[in-house]
């Protein structure tokens, strides 16, 4: 019995990357057939207990282990807090105790803060939950008969490893808690936190998952919520399962904006500049996010020190930062991108079923998403409450489709849930894996597995999964044994979006009453040159740059059997949307070079250059003359070598004669880490991200042109160089500084070549 508690209880602990297997409870080997206690010999004697303590009881004749039980708070504290903030994590399993708490920390705010004053107080957020889980709660033994209908007291002694009947019994006895808990958690915690904020107009918003120890089930816990969100770090893994949890139940349960903490990170402070956080966002802009929140800012009190006040997490995007001037440049794109991205519903083929079993922070994708596809995770609830069949897709009330339900390989299932499956298949619908055999509760046994079975063997047929592997029923097909590919084939599902096979490309997909709108990601550090193929009958493709804002028709493109055929080329990290709104009227063949032609270059501007830092952030006074461009930290010069802040290039070109219709771009080459152009004194935008190139041709004339280009690093060759002098006469303080005199200096500046060049689109 021991043995059994131990296997059991450690298994209930989650890892700090809670993937599918880690939430699949294994069989349990056969006890002790002596140890074994008969449920109706557990005999409640509470009643006997003295409120004392003393236990005054009779005791029947025979041998009897007295178990007392009870509830004490778990010893938890809330964390990050500061110390006045700081105490037991409360009950999320009562609504009660949730209004208790709101009443005395969000409650106390609103009075004292007038009701026509509050107008930017609009939402309170649930962090990421992050502090381990539950088991028990006020009237727990109630709801729990009313929830599943027999008496859960002869089994609390499963809680402390005793086995009640058998091991199955008492393993079906732990799933009805774990789910009990999980949905409690979901309607209790986030839903009774939603209602007190709705009293007071307010909204609130949260992360759906949960580290080292989450007690819920992912969708139902965010389904919950008026807003939803993930988070991702500008490296590592941190995002790679998050992101997908919080767009899947946007998607299932019809939210509209998908935010997502972004550009979290550890690491050396301040080292990080916008393009190198777009591999990752736009990463998580295919998978469905669409609402930034950057991460993070952080209130600067003293005005005489920079950077200033840092965490060892996250990006700084304050106005202390270097950067923050140009900042601008990259909010841009990712306030074009987002508003894309709100358009419409999302596309997605497969709806990939997450089981029952609870808790769940992830699903698993088995068999494994072709290229080309896109997915959503999908919940009981949503499947039973709100999913129907129009004209053989699965539809859910706010439109999103999706063409066929993918079964994990679990041998459970309750009978609620099949029979709403059997009445999708017969209505039309298409379901893929294996046949339950059982219910994971103890829920109406042995009926509940007998109702199982004999659902199954209608709905899978003779399926063995090896020789046979569909069935027709009704109007719809159950498919078991098959891969992916071979399911979407067999029902003539053709990929959304044919990309090449390495994975290099992502893509997300928005459907709008008369648009198509894809977005397209190279998610590599080289260029890209490919021909996907979209699933679009006959519209012509348009390239939309949410860089710069600007739009164009496509005209090479060639409509093929299943779709509409584009070569494309994308710079490195480089991201488009390929929108499709026109009827096709003009297809001129599948040539690259008609939709991205090759450059006439009309001047290199390979110097002098006249440079001019800022003597403010202790450049030098007089500006430098470059007769080449050179990386800042090569400079003998301490002032340019440890430079940290905005310089401005001065140089010129000239141009014999305009253009015509043509288009006039120019192209900084590399730098580090963005910049903003100025020609002939027009600001013609700024760049953050390859390629560095903007269009100009609204700026220039015949003749002289001149240009600026303001270029502008990172904080960290200055804390550097800083290391390098006195304590007392460094001017540089943040309260994080990672930074010693021999780590490495961040290359800067400027680093071409700068060509001026025509294009004709």
């Amino acid at each position: 019995m021991e043995r059994y508690a131990e296997k059991t209880l450690a298994k209930m602990y989650q890892t700090p990357l809670p993937y599918w297997h880690e939430y699949q409870w294994p069989q349990q080997y056969a006890s002790d057939k002596s140890t074994i206690v008969d449920a109706t010999q557990v005999i409640d004697i509470s009643e006997y207990l003295s409120e004392e303590g003393t236990l005054k009881w009779e005791v029947p004749e025979g041998d009897w282990v007295i178990l007392r039980t009870g509830m004490t708070p778990t010893g938890v504290k809330n964390s990050p807090a500061s110390p006045e903030a700081t105490g037991l994590e409360i009950d999320k399993m009562s609504k009660k105790h949730i209004q208790k708490h709101f009443d005395s920390f969000i409650g106390e705010i609103l009075k004292r803060i007038p009701e026509a004053d509050r107008k930017s107080f609009k939402e309170v957020v649930q962090d990421s939950y992050e502090m381990g889980g539950q088991n028990f709660t006020d009237d727990f033994i109630s709801e729990f008969q009313e929830c599943y209908g027999y008496d859960p007291v002869s089994f609390l002694p499963v809680y402390k490893g005793f086995v009640v009947n058998s091991e199955d019994a008492s393993n079906r006895f732990l799933w009805d808690v774990r789910r009990l808990v999980a949905d409690k958690v979901a309607y209790d915690y986030v839903g009774g936190l939603r209602d007190a904020c709705h009293e007071y107009g307010l909204k609130t918003w949260l992360e759906n998952y949960g580290h080292w120890g989450f007690p819920g089930e992912f969708l139902m816990y965010g389904g919950q919520s008026d807003g939803i969100g993930g988070e991702f770090w500008s490296e590592g893994d941190l995002g790679n399962i998050e992101n997908r949890a919080a767009t899947s139940c946007g998607h299932i349960y019809g939210k509209t904006k998908i935010s997502a903490e972004s550009n979290t990170c550890g690491g050396p402070a301040f080292s990080r500049y916008p393009a190198l956080f777009k591999q990752r966002g736009d990463r998580f802009f295919a998978e469905g996010i669409n609402n930034t929140i950057l991460h993070v800012y952080i209130s600067q009190p003293y005005e005489d020190k920079n950077p200033g006040v840092n965490a060892w997490f996250g990006n700084e995007f304050n106005r202390k930062n270097t950067w923050f001037s140009q900042l601008d440049v990259y909010t841009e794109y990712l306030k074009r991108t987002n508003f894309m991205l709100q358009q419409g519903l999302n596309v997605a083929d497969a709806a990939y079923f997450i089981g029952e079993d609870a808790p769940k922070m992830t699903g698993i994708t088995d068999p494994e998403l072709p290229v080309g596809y896109q997915f959503d995770y999908i919940n009981a609830e949503v499947i039973e409450k709100y999913m129907t069949v129009e004209n053989g897709l699965l539809t859910l009330p706010h439109g999103t489709q999706y063409r066929i339900l993918v079964l994990p390989k679990l041998e459970t299932m309750r009978p609620e849930l099949l029979t709403k499956i059997k009445l999708l298949v017969n209505d039309g619908a298409v379901v893929l894996g294996p046949a339950p055999n059982r219910s994971p509760s103890l829920q109406n046994q042995p009926e509940a597995d007998e109702k199982v079975r004999e659902m199954a063997a209608h709905l899978w047929g003779d399926i063995d999964g090896l020789k046979s592997k569909f069935h027709t029923f009704g109007k719809g097909l159950v498919l078991n044994g098959m891969t992916m590919e071979e399911a979407f084939s067999l029902i003539n599902c053709e990929p959304d979006c044919k990309l090449p096979e390495d994975n290099s490309i992502h893509f997300g997909h928005r459907t709008l009453p008369n648009s198509e709108v894809y977005f397209v990601t190279n998610q590599t550090n080289d260029c890209k040159i490919f021909s996907p193929e979209f699933r679009v009958e006959n519209k012509q493709p348009e390239l939309w740059q949410a860089t710069d804002g600007t739009m164009r028709k496509l005209p090479a493109f060639e409509q093929t059997k299943n779709g509409v055929k584009v070569p494309l080329k994308l710079a490195p990290y480089e991201s488009v949307f390929i929108v499709f709104k026109q009827k096709a009227t003009n297809k001129s063949g599948s040539k690259l070079e008609d939709n991205f032609p090759n450059p006439q270059t009309l001047a290199e501007l390979n110097g002098p250059w006249i440079v001019q830092f800022d003597p403010a952030l202790r450049g030098p006074e007089n500006s430098i003359v470059y007769t080449s461009l050179e990386d800042w930290t090569s400079s003998s010069n301490e002032q340019i070598k440890y430079y940290s802040g905005a310089a401005t290039y001065s140089g010129s070109f000239n141009l014999k004669e305009l253009p015509g219709k043509e288009q006039v771009f120019i192209d900084l080459g590399k730098l580090s880490s963005m910049a903003k152009v100025k020609v002939n004194g027009t600001s013609v935008g700024g760049v953050w991200t390859p390629p560095y190139k903007m269009d100009i041709s609204k700026a220039i004339k015949e003749g002289e042109n001149t240009v600026e280009i303001e270029v502008v690093n990172t904080w960290v060759n200055r804390l550097i160089g800083d290391q390098n002098l006195p304590e007392d006469d460094r001017e540089t303080w943040t309260l994080v500084n990672p930074y010693r005199k021999d780590s490495r200096l961040q290359p800067s500046g400027l680093l071409g070549p700068v060509v001026v060049s025509s294009l004709k689109y």
